[in-house]
């Protein structure tokens, strides 16, 4: 299982969630107990057989919260994730009476509204009233849910804010404030009208009868971020309104939740479903890959074609409508500032703070410009597809410079993405110096697989200076730190080693390394 923590980790959190007395099987990892505790250091205990656990459910409930806390916290597992049987995590612990996990998934992004599908399910599934409570007292969104989702709540803000929006839709008098760019990137329909028959028009008035305002909001929040929430009361406009916009997906997908809406209902006497919610799976690619569509449209025609971002280029006559030119090295790359003020504190201060100080007008197009230092388009580019996607092609040998720009430019998700580049350069030679840049960056994951490699080749590290001189700087680094106090790598790295330990066969090989770490500790004067 422990296998499993070093990939994808969607299966191994559901697991974790569905129920206490399953949990044991986790525990039985190795004959020395090490498990995370809530603050991701580690805790242990002699080896018991899994029945001893079975009669203490306050301490396994406890290992089962430090390993979700670690896997969230630690290793950006996606909290919403949906296994074959469509449960989420949520489910399973209201499902299983986890009060405390149930809190604890909620406050980190959950989703659980009333009267959806999966409200209703959790709600049906509860096993006390105290989760019940819990679930009706629950809230859409929270800090925690904007901190581990940076791009998805950009999306949802880009749209309830209108941040620098260029075309409001009347429908029967309410106004929906929109980016054409958006729009076009997402809908061949739309991209058509706004180059056609709304060309140039900043209000749009859409009168015909059949155009539900509901429908028409509940639209624009799948082009924006592929989630729709949308009463059933209001589905069949919203239907209307898919198929005349010629978005054969989202018309499949609204079909098929339909059908299984009713089949749910049909099967659980009590259960009222008032919402319909469509939310695109982790791993789908059809959002961002169209937002990608903008990035490569805002590229310098010298810079094109060479990349491989996407399969197939800006098509001929997309008009993306940007309203901003970036200088980099005498490139010129034409972007939007919904964008970049969106996803990033430093061009929000940069274009709407301080931008008359700072702007120029393109000699084509009348376009404001800023010329920006310090960076190589090369390096751009990434940053470009990462703000418009949430994605880039970032080989290894680039991470360090992207990672030094994403760190200037206030983005944390680039600096998550070199970080997982970076991994891939560990070796014998790199995981020291690799490890200090995780420091430096606080990139905790990538940190904790510098640790996690370092214990797997420890009896060869601790024969290096570097090594030495990281241990010597981690000891020093600990405020007031007396003789007997730990020092964290070391710690992490006793960790990795005791957890590689899944057979009685193995204790041995862990001791042999443990034992040269501790040597070397001895041989720089260090006790801990």
């Amino acid at each position: 299982m422990w296998a499993e923590c070093g990939a994808p980790h969607t299966h191994t959190l559901s697991v974790l969630c569905l129920c206490v007395d399953a949990f044991p099987a986790l525990g039985c990892l190795s004959p020395a107990r090490t498990f995370f505790s809530q603050k991701g250091c580690l805790f242990s205990f002699p080896f018991h057989e899994p029945a001893v656990l079975d009669h203490d459910p306050l301490l396994t409930q406890a290992l089962t919260s430090s390993l979700l806390r670690y896997l969230l916290e630690q290793r950006d597992v996606e909290v919403n994730v949906r296994d074959k049987w469509d449960s989420t995590p949520l489910y399973y612990a209201c499902l299983c009476g986890h009060e405390e996990l149930v809190l604890y998934l909620l406050a980190n992004g959950a989703r659980c509204e009333a009267n959806t599908f999966d409200g209703e399910r959790c709600l049906y599934g509860a096993l006390s009233d105290a989760i019940r409570r819990a679930l009706r007292d629950y809230k859409q969104v929270t800090a925690s849910c904007r901190r581990r989702d940076y791009y998805d709540d950009f999306l949802q803000r880009l749209l309830e804010q209108g941040i620098h929006s260029d075309v409001v839709f009347v429908v029967h008098g309410k106004p929906f404030r929109a980016h054409r760019c958006i729009l076009g990137a997402r809908s061949a329909y739309f991209a058509n009208m706004l180059d056609t028959k709304w060309k140039g028009k900043s209000v749009v008035v859409l009168r015909h009868p059949l155009i539900n305002p509901v429908a028409f909001g509940a639209l624009l929040q799948y082009l924006y971020t592929g989630r729709l929430d949308i009463g059933v009361e209001h589905v069949s406009d919203c239907e209307r309104l898919a198929k005349q916009c010629q978005l054969g997906d989202l018309l499949s997908d609204l079909e098929a939740k339909c059908e299984k809406v009713s089949e749910f209902v049909a099967s659980k006497p009590g259960t009222c479903v008032k919402v319909l919610t469509i939310e695109p799976l982790p791993a789908d690619p059809r959002l961002r890959e169209d937002m990608a569509l903008l990035a490569d449209c805002a590229l310098p025609p010298e810079l094109r074609g060479d990349l491989g971002e996407l399969p197939f280029p800006c098509p001929d006559g997309f008009n993306s409508c940007p309203d901003v030119c970036f200088r980099v090295d005498g490139c010129s790359f034409l972007c939007h500032k919904a964008f970049f003020c969106g996803r990033s504190d430093y061009f929000r201060a940069l274009l709407d703070d301080h931008f008359r100080e700072n702007e120029q007008l393109e000699a084509s197009g009348g376009l404001p410009a800023i010329t920006l230092h310090g960076i190589s388009p090369d390096v751009f580019t990434h940053v470009l597809y990462y703000i418009y996607s949430d994605h880039t092609e970032l080989p290894p040998e680039a991470a360090y410079d992207v990672l030094s720009v994403a760190d200037m430019y206030l983005l944390p998700g680039l600096k998550r993405l070199c970080g997982r580049s970076l991994a891939q350069l560990l070796d014998e030679d790199s995981v020291v110096g690799v490890w200090r840049v995780a420091k430096l960056f606080r990139l905790a994951r990538l940190e904790d697989q510098c640790t996690e490699y370092m214990a797997k080749v420890i009896e060869k590290l601790v024969e290096r200076e570097d090594f030495a001189e990281a241990v010597k700087e981690e000891a020093a680094a600990v405020a007031a730190r007396q003789e007997t106090d730990s020092i964290p790598l070391v710690d992490d790295i006793r960790f990795h080693v005791a957890s590689t330990v899944q057979t009685y066969s193995a204790i041995e090989e862990a001791q042999q390394r443990l034992r040269a770490l501790e040597d070397l500790l001895v041989s720089i004067g260090l006790d801990c």
